[in-house]
Order: C-alpha cells, then structure tokens, then sequence
C-alpha cells in the first residue's frame, strides 16, 4: 500500500497577504511530503465558499510541478460540467507535459448546489455535461489529428489539441464515487476509484470489493484500475492531545458531514447527530498513536486498498515525519 496527501492550501487568516501565506505554506508542505517519500498529492478543488480554498487547482499543481521531482500530482476532482472540454484538455496536457507525465486527472459530475449557481449551470444537467466533457476528452487526445464534435452542449469544428500529453493514451482518469451506480460506472469506463474519507472502513472496503468485481464484469482485470481512500490523519499521544484530536474531527465533520453517503451516513448529517454519534469509536479517520493507526490501515490494506490519501487538518509537517518513520515502513514491500 502507498501513501499520498488529499486537500489543498487555504488562506492563512485575515489580511491583505493572507491567501499568499497559504499557499506559500501548502506548497512547503507537500515538497516536505515528496522528501519524506510520499507519492502523491489529490488537490481539492471549490469554488465561491468564502473560506480560501484552491479554486485553480490546475495552475498550482503546475507550479508544483517545477518544484517538485517525483511526487505524482493529482485533482480531486475537476467538475466536468463547468469546463470547456477543448480547453480542460489543453491545459490538462500542458500539465502532464511539464510534470513529465506526473498527472493523474481526477473527475467529478459535482455536488454543491453553491457552485453550479454561481456557474449559471442547471445542475440537473451535470450528468449530461459530465459524459460529453469525457467524450470530447477521450477524442482531443486519441484523434490522431483534427477531429469535430457536435453534441448537446459544444460543438467544435475541425480542431487539434495541443500539447498532446506525455502520458499515452492520456493522463489517467480518476473518478470519485460513493454509490453502487457511480462505483459500476467508474469501472465500466476504466477509471480508477477515488473514495471518500466519511466512510467507515468496512463500507470502503464494500465499495472496493464491489469496484474490483465490476472491473472483471466489464472484461477488465480484477486488478486493473486502482483504488485510493482519502483519510484524515491525527496522531497523538496522550488522553489530552486524544480529546483535542476528536475536536478537531467534530468539527470538521460540522463543516462536510452532509456529504456523507451509504450506511452509517446519518451520523453525520446534523450537528447534533455528530454531537452524540461517539467519534471515540469511529474508524473511518486515522485518529490515534503510530500503533493504533497501523492496526486501522492494515485493514484497508487486506482489503486491497491501493493508496491511503492523507488529510491533516493542521498541515503540519511533523505528523507526515512521524508517519514516515513509524507508520509507512510496515506497509512496504518486501524485496
């Protein structure tokens, strides 16, 4: 099993240079990840929240592409239905380009209202949109030359996309998905599975099991495609530091629980609900010491979990030291 980082870089408080130190911040943060030999990064993207999240994730995995060397460099996800697919495609393959093929390009159909009202997007659409932006995709980098396309939404005429990406056919697709439909859906088209950091690890590994069995349904190989969990890491030490860490979780899930989906969801859809849902004895964030969180990570590990994707809420580098030291080397292979 590998490890990565899940997020992105927020404003560091108020003032004029406030966003700057943010990023500034977050960009120390994953070339400190890469150094400690981390493998990946899945950037979060949003748009109009209001708090200082990544609204550009392209642009700045592209700069982080000139500053780092190895780490692969992913989005988590980009909403199709809001893209020019002709241009997603172009600065997409700008990306692979000059990461030297280090781009794994996560997709979405979109969830927040917010967002595809801000956009003007009937979000009904959003299905529509998603498959004809993954159509257009596909052809601006498999056509060998120029190509037409004439469908619900856009429609070009005689266009060639360029640069065309290092990685052949394309960067490889992953899609993020919860539900049943999604998961088949996610296999059937040969994406690999980016799931959720709510879901307790049996319903993971549920999905993961479902997953794999789809990919051999659709005539791919059980082991085809890969599959990678977000999880949210807080290593602690004492009863006190223990109490603090489950505040933080509190609070975190006051502010994205109602995107829970699957059994056990209601847990964290309400304030109230996640008052007394018991978060001592939940399972699905890496709560704990280096030992209790090896214990929970072996289980995702015997359920053929590819990639744990490491969420920190407190950005700080000496909880990705500790977890390269003392977590990551019992999941290495052998020689």
């Amino acid at each position: 099993m590998r490890f990565g980082l899940f997020g992105g870089a927020k404003a560091a408080g108020s003032g004029p240079d406030a966003d700057s130190q943010g990023y500034r911040a977050f960009i120390d943060y994953v070339i400190r990840a890469e150094a400690l030999g981390f493998e990946s990064l899945f950037m979060v993207e949003h748009h109009f929240t209001g708090v200082g999240q990544v609204s550009a994730s392209l642009n700045l995995l592209t700069y982080l592409a000139a500053r780092t060397r190895r780490i692969r460099l992913g989005t988590a996800v980009v909403v199709l239905p809001w893209h020019n697919p002709a241009l997603l495609a172009e600065q997409a393959a700008t990306l692979d380009l000059l990461s030297d093929g280090r781009f794994d390009f996560g997709i979405g159909k979109g969830y927040r209202k917010s967002e595809f009202a801000g956009f003007a997007i009937p979000q009904d659409e959003a299905e529509a949109r998603f498959a004809e932006c993954v159509d257009v995709l596909r052809r601006a980098w498999t056509e060998p030359g120029r190509f037409s396309h004439r469908g619900r939404f856009w429609r070009f005429d005689d266009v060639v996309v360029e640069p065309r990406p290092i990685q052949q056919p394309h960067p490889p697709f992953w899609m993020a998905a919860g539900s049943p439909a999604s998961i088949r859906r996610a296999a059937r088209e040969g994406f690999n599975l980016l799931l959720d950091q709510l879901a307790p690890i049996d319903l993971t590994l549920e999905r993961a099991a479902l997953y794999r069995d789809a990919l051999e349904a659709a005539g791919r190989g059980r082991h085809s495609c890969q599959i990678a969990v977000a999880r949210a890491l807080q290593l602690v030490e004492t009863a006190d530091e223990r109490e603090q860490a489950l505040a933080v979780r509190q609070r975190v899930l006051t502010h994205i629980g109602d995107l829970a989906r699957g059994r056990g969801a209601e847990r964290y859809q309400s304030a109230d609900a996640i008052q007394s849902a018991g978060l001592a004895g939940d399972d699905s964030a890496l709560i704990g010491t280096p030992e209790e969180i090896t214990a929970r990570l072996q289980r995702l590990a015997a359920g053929e979990i590819d990639q744990v994707l490491l969420i920190d809420p407190n950005g700080r580098q000496r909880s990705l030291e500790v977890f390269a030291a003392e977590i990551a080397p019992a999941f290495r292979a052998t020689p």
